[in-house]
């Protein structure tokens, strides 16, 4: 490997690691919370200080759930405590991000497929919730992930079924809006349905989004939002992506009936639950792809911002990349660097080890190939929280090097590729993106950079 291009390795994961950390939960909570006078204080826009929630609540409910509800929770308890009475402070997070910490119970459970502690943790906040009352407040502290990590399956639907479900929309190609349109109506808690359980109390909500557009009714399946989804928009989504005739019989029976009017809808714009509710959004992918830019000028690259809402097939956003790359080099005076922000899909063809970002990583490093790109050049794609489907890797980083290391370890990319075998392509090229898990979750960074010769 030429310096130039170790150089530009190492380039592209400083500015990848910056994205993240411009998303880091704790800071974040520490910015909306303050006391004054014993009220507690609640920014309701991190970008103007004077809009705030206040309330002399007698007590606190302190509820994080999410990739990043360890730091989160961690962050409002050590504002809060000795100041209003804290009823209780739990964090339910995933395995990787599970952390000990004084005074907090930490549940730790499945993800991306739900399992039974997450089914457990469900119960034991909703047994929680019950027990709110007027003139206290329950602090939900909400991340990416929560879909999971929050099980509670509606009537007649057993884990099992939720867990086959979840398996065949993430193989579909389904985007994370369709995703959680079905769980939502699959769920006792999602689609604001866990609003409704904290009547009498009052209820905010600081969320750290995942979620191009910043959506909040698809951030953790809408938690504590109103939802304007349905169950035959359910229906209409699983026929869609040809699998209804795949998912259980039960799941099936369910959203029939639900888009019959025999089960109530998720709670819409207009219920009484949302009275007493507001939320924060506290962090974004886009405050993370700003971060991003900033490192990328500071250390010498013309930068672009190519997008804020990177979606589509994973192979297909790589293809056009390598044709946008093969136009920038055509007018290359100096180092540039790409940067864009989202979350792909992957529709599962094969049966190899992969996630999207490791699918656009190796599409990307063959489409630059047959595209002939003659610069310098290393690409990046990486899940801000430090995995990439059910894998070790965060994602991919590969240069121009990267396809002949594969075809001297006797692998052809183009068969590991249409397998959805990326992680073993890139495992052997040694361009897999470990990070380890971080701590938070705003989707997906992709990074390009390109030096003339």
């Amino acid at each position: 490997m030429s310096t130039v291009t170790s150089n530009l390795r190492q380039d592209a994961l400083t500015i990848f690691q910056q994205g993240i950390e411009a998303a880091d939960p704790y800071q974040a909570v520490k910015k909306c919370l303050s006391l004054t006078d014993g009220s507690l204080e609640i920014a309701l826009d991190l970008n103007d200080s004077k809009p705030k929630r206040k309330g002399l609540w007698s007590k606190v409910y302190i509820i994080a759930v999410g990739k990043a509800a360890c730091q989160m929770a961690k962050a409002a308890q050590e504002i809060i405590s000795g100041h209003i009475e804290i009823t209780k402070t739990l964090a339910i997070t995933n395995y990787e991000n599970a952390i000990k910490i004084p005074g907090i119970e930490v549940l730790a459970a499945g993800h991306p497929i739900p399992d039974k502690a997450g089914v457990s943790a469900a119960k034991k906040l909703t047994q929680l919730l019950n027990n709110t009352k007027h003139g206290e407040l329950v602090l939900m502290l909400i991340s990416g992930g929560g879909s999971a990590l929050l099980c509670l399956p509606a009537q007649n639907i057993s884990l099992h079924d939720k867990q086959k479900t979840t398996r065949l929309l993430l193989a579909c190609g389904a985007n994370i809006k369709q995703i959680n349109c079905i769980r939502k109506h699959l769920s006792q808690l999602k689609g604001g349905r866990l609003a409704e359980l904290v009547i009498p109390a009052d209820l905010h909500s600081l969320i750290l989004s995942d979620v191009i557009g910043n959506e909040l009714s698809s951030i953790a399946s809408g938690l504590t939002v109103a939802d304007s989804s349905t169950f035959a928009q359910a229906i209409s989504i699983l026929t869609e992506k040809n699998i209804w005739d795949k998912i259980p019989l039960t799941v099936q029976g369910l959203l029939k009936q639900g888009k019959q009017g025999h089960i109530e809808e998720t709670p819409k714009a207009d219920a009484a639950c949302f009275k007493q509710t507001s939320h924060t959004l506290i962090g974004s992918n886009t405050l993370s792809l700003n971060h991003c830019l900033k490192t990328a000028k500071d250390l010498g690259y013309k930068t672009e911002l190519l997008s804020t809402s990177l979606c589509g097939e994973a192979s297909n956003i790589a293809e056009q990349l390598a044709l946008y790359a093969k136009q920038v080099e055509n007018k290359l005076t100096g180092r540039v660097a790409i940067v864009a922000g989202g979350e792909s899909t992957v529709t599962i063809m094969g049966t190899g080890l992969g996630g999207r970002n490791q699918e656009m990583a190796l599409a990307f490093a063959i489409a630059a190939k047959r595209y002939k790109l003659k610069s310098h050049w290393t690409f990046l794609s990486g899940g801000t929280d430090g995995r990439d489907g059910p894998t070790d890797a965060a994602g991919g980083m590969v240069d121009p090097t990267t396809l002949d290391k594969l075809i001297q370890g006797k692998i052809d990319p183009e068969s590991f590729l249409k397998n959805n075998d990326s992680y073993s392509a890139l495992k052997e090229s040694q361009d897999l993106l470990i990070t380890g898990a971080t701590g938070t979750n705003v989707a997906d960074l992709q990074i390009l950079l390109i030096q003339p010769k």
